[in-house]
C-alpha cells in the first residue's frame, strides 16, 4: 500500500518533471502541454534502459486522484473562459465550420479504425473516432498571435468555430461514454433507442445545467459575498465545479462535463461583490492551481504510453493513418466558410492540433471495460497519444505556410 511518504514523493517528482518538460518545449516555441506529455513519456519509459524504481508510478493511487481532478479542472477553467453568449452567438460560418470539424473525423476516424482493426469491438472503433474530433485552439490562437494574425477574418472564424467545436466535443464524448457504460452493462446500448435516450440525457444535461446552473450559482454566489472569510470565492467556484461534476456522473456522464458547464454559467456578474472589494477574478485564483494539477493529468497520460508498442505490428501504422485522417478531416472544415475571400486552407489548419480534451477523450477508453477488456487498449492508446504529439507539431510550421501563401 502507497504511504503517505511515498505518494508525497511522487507527486513532487511529477510535478518537478511537468514543470521542467513544459519549460523546454516553451523554450523549442512548442506548447507546455506538449512538453510535460512528453516529460510523461520518457519518465514512463526509463525501464528500458534498466530504470525500473519508477515504474509503480503508473499505478499510484494518489497519482491517479490528482490526474483527475486535474482534467476536471482543466475543462473547468476553459468553460470559465468560454462566452456564453459567444456560445450561442458565432456566426454561421463559425457554426458550420463547427460542425464539419466534429462529423468529417468522427466519420473518417471510425473507418480508418475499421480498416487497420477489424477484430475490434465497435465501442474501441467510436472511442478512436471520437478522440479525433476535439480541437485545441490554445495552439492555433498562440500561433496566430505571433504572427500578427489574430485580427483576421480566419482567426476570428476559427476561434468561433473552436468555442462551438468545445460544446459539441463534449455531446460526443457524453453520448460516447454514456453508450460504453450501458454496452459494459449489458444494457443494450448499440440499439438506436439506448442510443437516441443517450443523446437525449447529454444534451438535456446540458441545457439543464446550463439554463437551472445560471440561475442557482446567482443565489449561491450572492450568498457566499456575505462571507469574509479568505478564500469565499474560490471555495464556492471549487464546491461548485466539483457538485457539477458528481452531477454529471451520477447522469451516467463524464464528470468533466459536468466541469465544464459549470465553468460556462459563471458569469462576472456573479462574483462582482467580490471583485468590488478588491478580490481577484475566478481566472487569476484559479491559475495557481491548475498551474499545479493540470500538468499532473498530462504527465500520467504519457507515462502510460510504453513506446515498446510502437514496434508492435500496426502500431505505428495506425497512428499514422488516423494522424493522416485526422489533418484531412479537420480541412473539410474550410467548406463550412461562407463568406467571400477567405482563406479556407488556413481555417482547415487551423483547427487540426488536438490536445486537452483529446487526451481526455482517449484516457477515458481505457477506463471502460467491454467483456473484461479495456475498449482502448494500450496501444491504442499509444497510437493516440502519437496523433495528438503530431498534430500539435504540425500545426504551426502549416499554418505560417497557409498565411503566407497569400491565396484565397
Amino acid at each position: 500500500m502507497e504511504t503517505v511518504a511515498q505518494a508525497m514523493l511522487v507527486i513532487a517528482l511529477i510535478v518537478a518533471v511537468a514543470k521542467l518538460g513544459g519549460e523546454v518545449a516553451a523554450r523549442l516555441k512548442q506548447p507546455p502541454v506538449l512538453g510535460e506529455l512528453l516529460a510523461g513519456v520518457l519518465l514512463g519509459n526509463l525501464g528500458l534502459f534498466g530504470v525500473g524504481a519508477l515504474e509503480p508510478m503508473k499505478h499510484s493511487g494518489s497519482l491517479e486522484i490528482l490526474a483527475e481532478i486535474g482534467a476536471v479542472l482543466l475543462l473547468f477553467e476553459v468553460g470559465v473562459e468560454s462566452d456564453l453568449g459567444q456560445l450561442l452567438a458565432v456566426g454561421w460560418s463559425s457554426l458550420l465550420v463547427a460542425i464539419l470539424g466534429v462529423v468529417a473525423p468522427m466519420g473518417l476516424g471510425y473507418w480508418a479504425s475499421v480498416w487497420m482493426m477489424p477484430d475490434a469491438s465497435w465501442m474501441t472503433h467510436l472511442f478512436v473516432a471520437g478522440t479525433l474530433t476535439a480541437t485545441s485552439v490554445g495552439i492555433t490562437a498562440r500561433v496566430l498571435k505571433d504572427m500578427g494574425k489574430a485580427g483576421t477574418r480566419e482567426a476570428r472564424i476559427i476561434l468561433g468555430a473552436a468555442v462551438a467545436d468545445d460544446v459539441m466535443g463534449l455531446v460526443v464524448m457524453a453520448v460516447v461514454s454514456g453508450l460504453a457504460a450501458a454496452a459494459a452493462r449489458g444494457a443494450g446500448g448499440t440499439d438506436l433507442g439506448g442510443a437516441g435516450l443517450i443523446v437525449a440525457k447529454a444534451v438535456g444535461f446540458l441545457a439543464g445545467a446550463v439554463v437551472i446552473g445560471r440561475l442557482w450559482s446567482q443565489k449561491a454566489f450572492g450568498w457566499a459575498a456575505q462571507m469574509q472569510v479568505p478564500g469565499a470565492l474560490i471555495a464556492m467556484c471549487i464546491c461548485f465545479c466539483f457538485g457539477m461534476a458528481s452531477l454529471a456522473s451520477l447522469a451516467g456522464l463524464a464528470p468533466i462535463v459536468g466541469a465544464f458547464c459549470a465553468g460556462v454559467v459563471l458569469d462576472e456578474v456573479h462574483y462582482k461583490a467580490f471583485s468590488d472589494r478588491g478580490e481577484r477574478s475566478v481566472e487569476e485564483l484559479l491559475q495557481p492551481i491548475t498551474a499545479l494539477l493540470v500538468p499532473v493529468f498530462f504527465v500520467l497520460m504519457g507515462l502510460r504510453v510504453d513506446v515498446r508498442g510502437f514496434v508492435e505490428p500496426g502500431v505505428l501504422g495506425l497512428a499514422g493513418l488516423i494522424t493522416l485522417v485526422a489533418v484531412i478531416g479537420k480541412q473539410v472544415c474550410g467548406l463550412g466558410v461562407l463568406e467571400k475571400g477567405v482563406d479556407r486552407i488556413a481555417v482547415g489548419v487551423g483547427m487540426i492540433p488536438r490536445g486537452e480534451v483529446g487526451l481526455i477523450f482517449a484516457s477515458l477508453g481505457t477506463t471502460v471495460l467491454l467483456n473484461g477488456k479495456a475498449v482502448v487498449s494500450p496501444q491504442v492508446f499509444s497510437a493516440l497519444v502519437l496523433m495528438v504529439i503530431l498534430t500539435t507539431l504540425l500545426t504551426p510550421p502549416l499554418l505560417k505556410v497557409a498565411f503566407s501563401r497569400g491565396g484565397r
